[in-house]
């Protein structure tokens, strides 16, 4: 193929993606609204829609979904709109955290079909095993929803550390007893269907662009605190990776030299100071707190040890959220995690103290929500991980069969 043409159909292949797209963030729209949204002419757009028409990506319904975004009655016919064909296919998610690993099967719109949770007696295993018991649970949620691994378009896993998702490759996980691993085609030859593998904050990200706060936002910002800390960074609605696949590593910016010790292996880290284990660790000397919420019972019921280790790490967390809001100036942050409302680390007062921290303007600042969500949340934002895969592999086929 010529510069020109393979330059044409790179054209074409953008195009059916951003329409994709905006079907999928309108959730119901008539094809002159998405040539108005996506500033495409009305016959690119009625050639593009039919093309996914007739592979099954998409559907049209008639009625209110048709008029999306208008409040006017109209004459005639009803106006059709399209969106996404739910029934196109299935794509499953995985969490692998340090206790379980949650999985979930959604539909190709994101509605859940079946969902799992296993416990994991080990928290760090090699590469190998890990792959092997991922692929096992995998099977054990397809069985719960009566269909079989072959029955899946893809599946998306989420690991916390440092991951190059466009290589599957792994630096370093928590998860994992061995450093630098191609740990994408592990699985896809133990799974065999397309796997797409990224760090957890990331895909809690893509869900929220898919599914949460985030949808509609262009740029905006989560941040995760459980037993680590992550950031996922949406600009210009593109997850950003940075060039090794490490950056928006947010747990690991430096607050301290020569600090606390994290569970990267370097020192002086700010998950060293809020994270899970680290609130523990600290607390521990001289203490007999075995959880966090024993921990967060007893800062509420006047112990001075816990108290202290909560309000430092909340003075922390401000200050790192403040650092984010000064280098990104986002439409919007996310606290997303499954503690209730960052309790433990006072996430209004933090808050109200990184608004003294930040550059002021006579502006509107950004915007700080706080999502709460359980375990299953994380299953999920891997599954829309997955959607995005397997919607780039589906528009590619497209290409194949139409350029």
């Amino acid at each position: 193929m010529t510069e020109p043409a393979t330059h044409m159909a790179e054209q074409r292949t953008s195009a059916r993606r951003i329409v994709m797209d905006a079907i999928r963030a309108a959730d119901g729209l008539a094809r002159v609204d998405i040539a108005e949204r996506v500033g495409l002419s009305p016959a690119s757009v009625t050639a593009i829609t039919a093309e996914m028409l007739g592979a099954g990506l998409i559907e049209a319904v008639e009625g209110e979904a048709a008029s999306h975004g208008e409040n006017k009655p109209r004459r005639g016919r009803p106006r059709v709109a399209l969106k996404v064909r739910g029934a196109a296919c299935r794509v499953a998610g995985l969490k692998i955290a340090r206790e379980s690993i949650s999985s979930m099967v959604v539909d190709f719109e994101g509605n859940e079909l079946v969902s799992h949770e296993h416990r994991l007696v080990t928290p760090c295993l090699s590469p190998s095993e890990l792959a092997r018991v991922a692929a096992a649970v995998l099977d054990e949620t397809c069985v719960a929803g009566g269909f079989g691994r072959e029955d899946l378009a893809g599946v998306g896993i989420g690991l916390a550390g440092l991951i190059d998702a466009r290589r599957g490759f792994v630096y370093w996980s928590p998860s994992l007893d061995q450093r630098n691993v191609e740990m994408g085609s592990l699985f896809n030859t133990l799974i065999q269907c397309p796997v797409f593998i990224d760090n957890d904050a990331n895909l809690i990200a893509k869900a929220e662009q898919l599914f949460g706060l985030g949808r509609g936002v262009t740029n905006f910002v989560v941040l995760t605190v459980e037993h680590g800390v992550g950031m996922g960074i949406v600009i210009d609605n593109q997850i950003y990776r940075g060039i090794r696949g490490c950056g928006a590593e947010f747990g690991h910016t430096k607050v301290q030299l020569e600090g606390a010790l994290c569970q990267c292996g370097q020192r002086g880290c700010l998950e060293a100071y809020v994270g899970d284990y680290a609130l523990l660790r600290e607390a521990r000397v001289g203490t007999s707190f075995e959880d966090l919420p024993s921990m967060g019972q007893a800062a509420e019921n006047g112990d001075a040890v816990a108290r202290a280790v909560f309000e430092r790490a909340g003075r922390m967390f401000a200050l790192g959220l403040a650092n984010v809001v000064n280098i990104f100036d986002p439409e919007l942050v996310i606290l997303a995690g499954q503690r209730a409302s960052f309790d433990h680390l006072d996430a209004r007062k933090a808050i109200d103290e990184m608004r003294a921290h930040v550059v002021q303007v006579d502006t509107t600042s950004t915007e700080v929500a706080v999502h709460q969500w359980g375990d299953l949340m994380w299953a999920k934002g891997a599954a829309a991980y997955a959607i995005d895969g397997v919607t780039a592999l589906r528009i590619n086929e497209l290409a194949v069969h139409s350029d």
